[in-house]
Order: structure tokens, then C-alpha cells, then sequence
């Protein structure tokens, strides 16, 4: 090959590395794991025969869904046996990143927490699907299934997500007032504010992953979860001093959140899923050091889908 057409071939890659990377981080919820599918999808298409790809695009998204699938099965073993509740891996976007309200929620925490009670099949065909609007005949080609078993997927993870993720998503100026107020009814103790803007039956899902010591059950109940983050000023937390910690509002997975960190590492991250009467119905947070990678690196990622 010479180095022009290699020029070339690499060109059309990088092209296309942030939709691959936003396939791949829907179907696997784990930024490393979705950069390593990226790479190996590279290595694909360096080997292939491209005079036989008249559809580059399409090509390469079929290439790395069937890689992230092949890594979400053999995860799965993994994920079943985590201590604690399972979060996906947080990664910073954009605030404009996403190119619609749809591309935001389906890279929210929230989305991805109930994708992964999807079978890998069915998560899968659902991101493709639904979230990137590939025809039946592409995405049976993509995950090497027929055409009726992908259709059976596709309806069979449509009815999952829909009764455990209502079509409702608070607006962008919402998310952010309500972020905001929290944030600085938490920095300053308010339990007051706190419980105003908390669901009665508010959910709090603590990710520590058994490295550093998180809630291993749901906590559920706003009076809780207000006195769970009106301490966080007040006490030490995986060994750093209250006055030694830093936290600030960052856009995470599509919509505000906030980012915990010490002088030297990422604590954590905080972001909200605001339900329908505007109050905060679940919060997640993740604390696992192995999952902060990507936020601790600074990179902000483009979600969108097109």
C-alpha cells in the first residue's frame, strides 16, 4: 500500500472515530472498554479489503458494535459479581457535544443503568436501533444474526427500556437549575434545599466497587439522601479533609453533574435523573478509582449520533 492510500484509509477513519466511540460507549457503558473496541476496530479496517467497502461508514459501525458486543458478553461474568451497585463508566461531554435532547438522555447515567439490564443481544440491536437508526438488515449484518431475530430484539429491549425509562426528560435549563441548587445546598449543608429538591422516594445508587467504601444497597427516602450530602462538607471522605476537596459543576454524560476531587486524584461523580415534577428522582454516584480514568484525564467526548 502506499503511503498515500494509507493516508487515505486513516483519514476515513478519524472521520468516523467519534461515532464509532459513541456506539461503542452505549453498547458497552465503559469508556476504556469503548476505546479499546475503537482500536481494534482500526485494526479491522487496516487489514480489510477496502476496494470491497462501498459504504465506509457503515462498514466500520458494523465492525465495532459486533467487537462491543463481543467484549459486553465477556464482561457480563464480571459485572455479576461487582460488590456493590454497578454504575457505567462517567466520561465529561460537552454541553453542546450532543446534538439533541434524544443523543443527552441516551448517554445518561439513567439510560445506560437500564441498558444494562438488557441482555447483550438486545442492548446491542436497542443502540443501534433506536438510538443510531440503523435498518433491521444492517444491524443483522452488524451482530450476525437474522433479520427476524433482530426484529424480535429490537422489540423485545423497545418494551424493556420503556417500562423502566418513561419518554420524560426535564429541559436543559431545569437539569441545570436544579444541579446548581443542589450543589450549593450540599457545599453548604442546607438540608432544607436539599429536601425540597429531592423526590420523596428519591433513590441515591453509591458506586464504590469494593475499593473504596460506598452504600452497597440503594438508599432510598429524601430525608436520608439529604443527610447523606449535607455531611459531605463536614466529614472525611476516602481520606481527604473536607477543606482539601474540591467540587465543581462539569457536564457529565450529556447534562450537568458534579465532579469531587482531591489535590491529587478524582473523587467522584455525582449527576441527577430529574423526574417528571421537576424534583430529583435518582441519584448516581461513582467513587470506583477504576472508573474515573476517563474523567480524570480531562477529555471531553462528542456523543452525538450522526
Amino acid at each position: 500500500m502506499t503511503d498515500v492510500a494509507r493516508d487515505a484509509d486513516q483519514a476515513v477513519f478519524q472521520q468516523y472515530r467519534k461515532l464509532l466511540f459513541s456506539v461503542a460507549y452505549r453498547v458497552l457503558g465503559s469508556a476504556a472498554d469503548a476505546e479499546d473496541a475503537v482500536q481494534d476496530a482500526w485494526i479491522k479496517w487496516s487489514a480489510a479489503d477496502r476496494s470491497q467497502v462501498t459504504d465506509p461508514k457503515a462498514y466500520l459501525a458494523r465492525i465495532v458494535s459486533n467487537l462491543a458486543l463481543e467484549r459486553l458478553r465477556s464482561t457480563r461474568h464480571k459485572r455479576e459479581t461487582y460488590v456493590g451497585p454497578w454504575l457505567p463508566e462517567p466520561i465529561l461531554t460537552s454541553a453542546d457535544a450532543a446534538e439533541t435532547v434524544t443523543d443527552a438522555e441516551s448517554v445518561s447515567m439513567a439510560m445506560l443503568v437500564v441498558l444494562e439490564t438488557l441482555s447483550p443481544l438486545e442492548r446491542a440491536v436497542f443502540v443501534l436501533k433506536e438510538i443510531f437508526d440503523f435498518s433491521h438488515a444492517e444491524i443483522a449484518e452488524a451482530v450476525e444474526r437474522s433479520e427476524p431475530a433482530v426484529r424480535q430484539a429490537a422489540h423485545r429491549a423497545r418494551e424493556h427500556v420503556r417500562a423502566r425509562r418513561p419518554r420524560f426528560t426535564a429541559d436543559r435549563s431545569r437539569q441545570r437549575e436544579v444541579t446548581e441548587r443542589f450543589f450549593a445546598a450540599a457545599t453548604g449543608g442546607d438540608i432544607n434545599t436539599l429536601m425540597e429538591l429531592l423526590s420523596p422516594d428519591v433513590t441515591l445508587w453509591t458506586d464504590g466497587g469494593g475499593k473504596v467504601r460506598q452504600a452497597l444497597r440503594p438508599i432510598v427516602g429524601a430525608q436520608t439522601v439529604a443527610g447523606w450530602f449535607a455531611a459531605i462538607g463536614t466529614v472525611t471522605y476516602q481520606g481527604v479533609e473536607p477543606a482539601d476537596m474540591r467540587a465543581e459543576l462539569v457536564e457529565i454524560n450529556g447534562g450537568p453533574g458534579i465532579l469531587f476531587t482531591a489535590p491529587d486524584r478524582v473523587i467522584a461523580t455525582v449527576t441527577f435523573d430529574i423526574g417528571a415534577d421537576g424534583r430529583i428522582a435518582a441519584i448516581h454516584n461513582t467513587a470506583n478509582p477504576d472508573k474515573l480514568g476517563a474523567v480524570a484525564d480531562g477529555t471531553t467526548h462528542d456523543v452525538g449520533t450522526r
